[in-house]
Parts: structure tokens; C-alpha cells; sequence
């Protein structure tokens, strides 16, 4: 395996996709805060959105909406987290699985399927005769969609770490199983529980696609309101300002997560407790709880999508696959492989050189910080002369996507037993050729791993496309957006089919790529750290 310099030589290329697409950019975009070259800004411009009332309630909204997200993701995801840890039960590894699910769907296949639940017409809103429109209940259902699941998978691994010892001893000493939970189980699980929080309010806070479609104009955050700035309003000092605090906010909280990861990053040696088959009535019931709040909040979305797609074709809606939509899918399946094979090789490179280099490795975080909206709103003031290239569109997918691969890939790499290399370098192997013949066939189900969640980000990549693409150069997701701005039911059932055709997309491509590697390994995911970074952070989401 490459190390010392050769292992810095491989950092070139991600280091200049980093500083060219991500750090330059943001630069760019700081700059643009303070000068104000495009128009004057005042010298209060930083303070503005807390003094302005309507930019301070943006703020403030995006602050408590992720706030209130993360408390319904904590009050739901620890309980269904003890009953998935603690009960036996057929079928336990699958629902474990379909706990991934809500990280690979595109962010506006999920706003569809919320809408086609709770929106105008839905199918429990319709039944129940109410009108969530306009209502902050669709946004934070929605955030609940995608972030319950990485709270429950957070704490079913914090609580295979609790010590049966202990938690005996503490039954034997005439506790109850309550006060055993708060005594014992609850303080060795907090630190794991707050660290998905971290990230479970930085996908809420720095969120795009699902604040744009299910927000309105009242319950809309900063990074729609950013958009809406450049877009339409054409106001980009005071967008880059609003993206400046949103930068410095969500850098708060990503240090905080990064403090409790490297606290849980050696995982500990202990005795789980085992688990048992629900015994009685009351267990058996809090099993079939736990599994229909689950399916509720993280299934329900997607179900709803098919259920509203293949009415809209049985109803015979016309035009949904005319060319423009047939241009779209093939733009979204080229561009995503481009990027996929660019964020392939991004993120090999970036994997091996952070081997020799701490700092290197942190550096993986980076795009999981900034949000798409201000990486797309960056270039675009940076480089104006490229917004409507291919390859900057493509650059950017591929920056945005390769951190999962290279996650992925360093896991593997700090699980491979040393000896081999040492073998096969004691046997005259040079380090590339051990690294082809040695090391990279057992990093394979890393590899895949990583992959598989960078092709479902590209193929749900929406910001950025919005922000840098031509016309001709619409994907699924633009089209969508596209078809839910034009009156009529038919674009609206029309809507609902392309995001059924994406999400379907999202799904095969994941499974194709990831499904085979997990039947080498149940539960490859093993502390909150590598879980949290590598499924799902900022890009999936925003």
C-alpha cells in the first residue's frame, strides 16, 4: 500500500478539486460578502439578517425547525433503538438494512412523497379532510423521514456497546428495568445519541430540495432564501452573506461532531447484552409499535409514490414521457456515471493519502460541511465564465459524491491486517504492485460500499444542477421541480411520476452496486462515526 511520499503524491489531484470546487469558492464567496463589488453594502450588511425581521425569522425558522427535528428524532429513535437492539425477532436483519433506505432517496422524490401523504389531495390528508399546506408539519415530517432512521441505526450500535455485566449487576442490586436504563444503558449511549443529533441538525439546517418544495413562502430556511437571492432577485451581496453565517453555523456544529466522534472512535471490547424474543403481551406489542412508527415515517413516503405514479398511468395521464422527460433521464444517467467514475478515482486517491496524513484524512469532511446551495452559489460567482460547462457541472457532482467513496475506502483500510502487505513487500512486491494484488481486492466491499452511495447522490443531485446547468441539460430532479411550478393536475401527476422513475433509479443503482458486499458482512457498520460520515451526511440531503 502506497505510504509516505508517495501516499502525499496521491493527494494532488483531490487536494486541487478541493481548493479549485470547494475551498476557493467559499473564498470567493466571503469576499463577496465583505466588498460588495456588485453593488454597495452597507457597512451593517453582516448584522442585517438579525436586524431585518423578515431575514431573521428565515434564520431563526431554519435554527428551530432542526432543532424541533432533532428532539422528535430523539424522543421516536430511542425507544424503536431499544426494541431493535434488545428484541430478537424474524426478519430484525432486514428492517436493519431497510434502515439505509431514506439515505439514497433523492431529496425531491422524497418531498413528493410527503406531498402525495400529507399535501393537496394526499392520500391520508384526502381521507382525514385536512389541509397541511402552508404548515411547518410537512418540512419536519419530512426531515423525520430522512434523519429517524440514522438516530435508531446511532443507537441500536451505542447499545450493542452497553456492558451486560453492568446492567445485571445493577438488576441484581433491585433495580428496575427503568432505573437500569437511566443509570446504566443511558449514560454509555449519550454520547453516540448526540453525535447523530449533530448531524441529524445539520441536514435539517443547511437543507435545500425538501425546504424549497415542502417550506412555502412562510416556512422557507436560509439556504431557500439564498437561492431565491441569486435566482430570482439577483441580490448576491446579501446572499453572500446569508450564506457566510450559514457556513459559520453549520462549522459549529460539525466541530462538535467531529469532538464526539474522535471521543468514540475506538470502539470498546465489551459484552453485549443479549437479546431475547418479546416475552408477553406488552413486548410483543412495543415490537409491533416500533416496526409501524418505522414504517410510517420512513417507508410510508416511498409507498405513497407508487401508490400516486401508478394511479396517475392508470388514469391514462398523457404526456408524462413526452422528450422532454426522456432527455432528462438521459442526462441524469450520463452525468451520474461521469461523476460516479470521477468520484471513483477522487476518492481511491484521497483514501490512500490520508494513510499518511491526519490532517489529510479530516479534509474528507469538508464537503460534508458546506451545503450544495453554497458550494453551487461559490462557483458561480468564481468562475462566471464556466457556469454553463459540462465539466464544472460534473466537477462538482464528482466533489460532492467522492467523500462517501473515500470514507468508505479508509474504513477498509484501517480494518486490513498488516501482515499481508508486509508479505507481500517481504516477497520483492512493490507498493503498487501489493496494493493491486493485495490490498484492493479485499478493500472490494469498501470499495462498492462507497459507491453506492455516491451514485445515489449524483442521481439526486438537485442544487448545484439548479444553479450551474443549462436548459438543455435538465435532469430528473430539475424536471420535477419544473413540472410541481406549473398549474394543473396533469403536471402534478406528471411530477409524481418522474420522481417514482428517480427514486426507482436511486434504488437499483444502490442495491446493484452495495447489496452483494453486505452479504459478507451483517452489520458493517460499527459506531455511530463511520455510519454517520459515510451514509449520509450534507450531500444526500440537501
Amino acid at each position: 500500500m502506497p505510504a509516505g511520499w508517495h501516499g502525499l503524491l496521491l493527494a494532488v489531484l483531490p487536494a486541487l478539486a478541493l481548493g479549485l470546487l470547494l475551498l476557493a469558492p467559499l473564498a470567493r464567496l466571503m469576499l463577496e460578502g465583505f466588498s460588495g463589488q456588485l453593488q454597495p453594502v452597507e457597512a451593517s450588511s453582516w448584522s442585517r439578517p438579525w436586524q431585518d425581521s423578515y431575514l431573521r425569522w428565515r434564520v431563526l425558522w431554519s435554527l428551530a425547525q432542526a432543532a424541533i427535528t432533532c428532539g422528535l428524532a430523539l424522543l421516536l429513535g430511542l425507544p424503536l433503538a431499544w426494541v431493535l437492539a434488545r428484541f430478537e425477532f424474524t426478519g430484525r436483519r432486514l428492517v436493519l438494512r431497510l434502515l439505509m433506505l431514506p439515505f439514497v432517496v433523492p431529496t425531491l422524490a422524497a418531498a413528493l412523497g410527503v406531498l402525495a401523504l400529507w399535501g393537496p389531495h394526499g392520500l391520508i390528508s384526502g381521507w382525514l379532510g385536512i389541509n397541511l399546506q402552508d404548515t411547518p408539519w410537512l418540512l419536519l415530517y419530512g426531515n423525520l423521514f430522512f434523519n429517524l432512521c440514522l438516530v435508531v441505526r446511532a443507537g441500536v450500535d451505542a447499545l450493542g456497546q452497553v456492558n451486560a455485566r453492568q446492567v445485571a449487576a445493577a438488576r441484581s442490586l433491585g433495580a428496575s428495568p427503568w432505573r437500569a436504563f437511566w443509570r446504566v444503558e443511558w449514560p454509555a449511549i449519550a454520547p453516540w445519541l448526540v453525535a447523530s443529533l449533530c448531524l441529524v441538525f445539520l441536514y435539517c439546517f443547511a437543507g435545500f430540495g425538501l425546504a424549497l418544495v415542502l417550506g412555502g413562502q412562510r416556512y422557507a430556511t436560509v439556504e431557500v432564501e439564498i437561492y431565491t437571492l441569486v435566482a430570482h432577485e439577483l441580490q448576491l451581496a446579501q446572499a453572500s452573506v446569508l450564506a457566510v453565517w450559514m457556513l459559520l453555523l453549520t462549522g459549529g456544529v460539525a466541530l462538535a461532531y467531529a469532538a464526539l466522534e474522535k471521543r468514540l472512535a475506538a470502539p470498546l471490547r465489551t459484552a453485549p447484552v443479549a437479546r431475547q424474543r418479546p416475552q408477553g403481551g406488552a413486548q410483543w406489542l412495543a415490537l409491533g409499535g416500533a416496526l409501524g412508527v418505522l414504517f410510517g415515517v420512513c417507508a410510508l413516503p416511498i409507498v405513497a409514490i407508487f401508490i400516486k405514479a401508478a394511479s396517475a398511468l392508470w388514469t391514462g395521464a398523457a404526456g408524462i414521457f413526452d422528450e422532454e422527460a426522456w432527455a432528462a433521464l438521459q442526462n441524469t444517467l450520463q452525468f451520474s456515471a461521469l461523476a460516479l467514475a470521477l468520484a471513483t478515482l477522487l476518492g481511491v486517491l484521497h483514501a490512500l493519502a490520508a494513510q499518511a496524513s491526519v490532517v489529510w484524512r479530516a479534509a474528507a469532511f469538508l464537503p460534508f460541511v458546506v451545503s450544495p446551495v453554497t458550494v453551487a452559489f461559490g462557483l458561480l460567482l468564481l468562475y462566471p465564465g464556466l457556469t454553463a460547462s459540462l465539466p464544472l457541472l460534473l466537477a462538482a457532482y464528482a466533489v460532492l459524491a467522492y467523500p462517501f467513496v473515500a470514507k468508505s475506502l479508509s474504513a477498509g483500510l484501517d480494518g486490513l491486517p498488516p501482515h499481508l502487505g508486509q508479505a507481500a513487500r517481504t516477497l520483492g512486491a512493490s507498493p503498487w504492485r501489493c496494493f493491486w494484488r493485495v490490498t484492493l481486492p479485499q478493500l472490494l466491499p469498501a470499495l462498492r460500499r462507497g459507491m453506492a452511495f455516491a451514485v445515489a447522490t449524483a442521481l439526486g443531485e438537485f442544487a448545484v444542477t439548479l444553479f450551474l446547468a443549462r436548459p438543455e441539460w435538465a435532469t430528473l430532479t430539475t424536471l420535477i421541480y419544473q413540472r410541481l411550478g406549473r398549474p394543473g393536475q396533469a403536471n402534478l401527476d406528471a411530477a409524481m411520476v418522474l420522481a417514482c422513475v428517480l427514486m426507482a433509479l436511486a434504488l437499483a443503482a444502490f442495491l446493484l452496486i452495495e447489496w452483494p458486499v453486505r452479504e459478507h458482512s451483517e452489520h458493517h457498520l460499527q459506531r455511530p462515526g463511520s455510519h454517520l460520515s459515510v451514509s449520509s451526511p450534507i450531500t444526500p440531503h440537501a
